[in-house]
């Protein structure tokens, strides 16, 4: 992915760098999640998998479902901190959200490796940004369903030990993201980032006159 050794701390004070913030986490919540669940599972013979070919295939479509997943359950997060301000009302949320949701895909130019479903994957993520009622009171399991689901259906591991897993796994993602909310919480600069979005617009109309 490419993104999961670069985690700025900057403070997010527009689309672009809330785009980049998202990438990032998600990058990295993603692999650390899909890899130690690996080498949990596989042991000493962890390094044995990625000289497998048919498994490097499974891997590599693991890693892009559930990155995804992750950049789903942080749009929406990060969306609901910014519609909680109360300066953006749910059509802008949405516009806002989507057009971060394309540039994080754009950005990464997602490879074939990913597999045929990403495709829908990446779709069924733009629909949950524009049908989400921003306007409902929501926990943070509830935000942040996606990513566990996403790391138990597609780890290449037997069903059978998935099974016992499940519990494991699905907390294993849930407990990563408690330090990358309380960094969006630091790091987003509502003031900023609407200053920015008001800037654009003036930018934008000047343009059309």
């Amino acid at each position: 992915m490419g993104f999961g050794n670069h985690r700025s701390n900057s403070t997010i004070k527009n689309p672009e760098e809330l785009a980049l913030f998202i990438n990032t986490r998600a990058s990295h919540v993603a692999q650390t999640s899909l890899y130690g669940y690996l080498r949990t599972r596989a042991g000493t013979r962890f390094p044995e998998l990625f000289e497998n070919p048919d498994i490097m295939i499974s891997i590599n479509m693991a890693k892009w479902h559930i990155w995804l997943a992750c950049v789903s359950d942080l749009c929406v997060f990060t969306g609901l901190l910014i519609h909680q301000s109360n300066r953006i009302n749910l059509q802008e949320i949405n516009n806002l959200m989507s057009s971060v949701l394309d540039r994080i895909v754009q950005d990464t130019e997602i490879p074939q490796e990913a597999g045929e479903d990403i495709v829908a994957a990446t779709e069924k993520t733009r629909q949950r940004i524009n049908s989400f009622d921003w306007a409902q009171d929501y926990d943070d399991d509830s935000i942040f369903s996606q990513s566990p689901e996403a790391l138990y259906y597609w780890s290449p591991i037997a069903d059978e030990l998935k099974t016992r897993d499940e519990e494991i796994v699905r907390n294993s993602v849930r407990f990563r993201w408690i330090e990358v909310r309380r960094s969006a919480r630091q790091l987003l600069d509502i003031d900023a980032f609407f200053a920015s979005k008001s800037e654009a617009r003036q930018v934008s109309t000047s343009d059309i006159a």
